[in-house]
């Protein structure tokens, strides 16, 4: 038997009755590793033999070997099974404007990106500014072009953006007692009094929340604990208290409701979802559907994105017209020498912490442009005029530094491929491919 924390045993025990022992011996098994497929990547012929999530349109059960090129070029995206039914909850559609307000390191983010088709606007805020900064890198790796990245508390960005979108996915700060199995080091920050700590942080975060989604948008709240306390005595609090209606969530799959009993016999909360580990095949995890009252538009201006100036656009257009086979989709971005292109219907983001906004297309130089790593995983092989297959050597030789060689003439940027996936840019000079694969990712 694993050993817990003090406290922890003898609640559940008690909470669980009849059930505890099976719920305790899930402790002792391995935990459930899963993946996500990228749908914003071209199809590959690739057999996939693993089992799939049943709950997750792209999930299957297995593991991610992290300097694979399925991996480093984000045609597969690690996430814990249960994980995955909290987008599919949220249920986004491309055209919206979304917000993971509690976002790092970005699992549920990829996945909300994923469901959006490069259309709309997902917001992704991570209070944390370390915790943020990997955030980045996981979208940059995803190949999100839609996307604005900020680093704000809740109450600053709600100040800044009333009712300005469709659906909010709240991933709360939680107890984690449902990652135990998987991060066994996660007991250490665990006493009976953390719930309620966790729990009073939740209402204020659910409080700023509320006020950024439009009357009739969609809010999801989920957390990775069995904590009653965060799981169904919030959801109950936000139905009672805050302009939130909680809606049913669809169950199967050994998927159950949230129990009434620990929320004062409020049955609303049967609407709610919890995932247990000893009835299905993932973590611990609890998610709960609300709709904001009444109905109507987003609110808010647009963001004022810097223009080009006429040598800029020129550098540009011309790297556009040598490399690739066309321009970027969204609204070109200049701050300083870095152009960005940002994605139509950002809202307005002057009193926001902006770690991101879209995608980093590159940096101007005296007479010439420089495109940024990120159109390696931006773009696909059809938008570059060249793309080059390299070997499974090569590929660990240019991702260790080196420099690779074809008989090719011409000076170009091109996209660098193994089996027909794109990890890296490189600058090809009469035969030579220079490597311009960032520092901090080489191995």
């Amino acid at each position: 038997m694993s050993q817990f924390p003090n406290g922890f045993e003898a609640k559940y025990q008690q909470l669980l009755g009849d059930e505890a022992a099976s719920f305790f011996a899930t402790f002792d098994q391995p935990a459930q590793s899963g993946y996500r497929t990228n749908p914003l990547r071209p199809a590959v012929d690739a057999e996939n033999s693993d089992p799939q999530v049943p709950w997750s349109q792209w999930g299957h059960y297995g593991k991610v070997q992290g300097n694979g090129i399925e991996h480093v070029s984000g045609y597969v995206y690690s996430q814990e099974p249960s994980a995955q039914f909290v987008a599919t909850v949220l249920d986004p559609k491309p055209g919206e404007r979304v917000l993971d307000l509690c976002a790092a390191p970005g699992g549920k983010t990829t996945h909300i990106a994923s469901f959006m088709q490069g259309q709309g606007v997902v917001v992704t805020n991570e209070i944390n500014r370390g915790r943020a900064k990997i955030l980045a890198s996981n979208v940059e790796r995803f190949g999100i072009t839609n996307a604005l990245i900020t680093n704000n508390d809740p109450e600053s960005l709600a100040a800044a953006w009333p009712e300005a979108f469709d659906r909010i996915l709240v991933d709360a700060p939680c107890s984690g007692e449902g990652m135990f199995r998987k991060d066994p080091e996660a007991m250490q920050y665990w006493n009976v009094d953390y719930p309620d700590e966790c729990a009073r942080r939740q209402k204020l975060i659910l409080q700023s929340a509320q006020a950024m989604l439009r009357p009739g948008g969609t809010l999801v709240y989920s957390t990775c604990t069995f904590s009653p306390e965060e799981d169904e005595q919030i959801a109950s609090w936000a139905n009672a208290n805050l302009p939130l209606n909680l809606v049913p969530i669809d169950k199967d799959f050994g998927i159950e409701s949230g129990r009434p009993n620990w929320a004062d016999d409020d049955d609303a909360v049967k609407m709610t979802a919890r995932l247990w580990p000893q009835h299905l095949n993932g973590e611990g995890h609890f998610v709960a559907k609300f709709v904001k009252a009444d109905d109507a538009a987003i609110h808010g201006k647009l963001a004022d994105v810097g223009r080009l100036s006429a040598t800029q656009r020129k550098d540009y257009e011309a790297f556009v017209k040598n490399d690739l086979t066309h321009g970027l989709s969204g609204q070109l971005m200049a701050i300083k020498d870095q152009l960005f292109v940002v994605p139509v219907g950002t809202p307005d983001w002057r009193k926001v912490h902006v770690v991101r906004a879209g995608v980093h297309v590159g940096t101007f130089k005296k007479n010439r442009f420089e495109p940024s790593h990120s159109l390696a995983t931006a773009l696909n092989p059809a938008d570059f005029q060249l793309s080059i297959e390299t070997t499974q050597e090569e590929y660990t030789q240019y991702r260790h530094g080196d420099l690779l060689h074809r008989d090719l003439p011409g000076k170009h940027y091109v996209l660098l491929t193994l089996n027909g996936m794109g990890y890296a840019l490189g600058k090809l000079v009469n035969g030579s491919i220079k490597n311009v694969y960032p520092k901090g990712l080489r191995v």
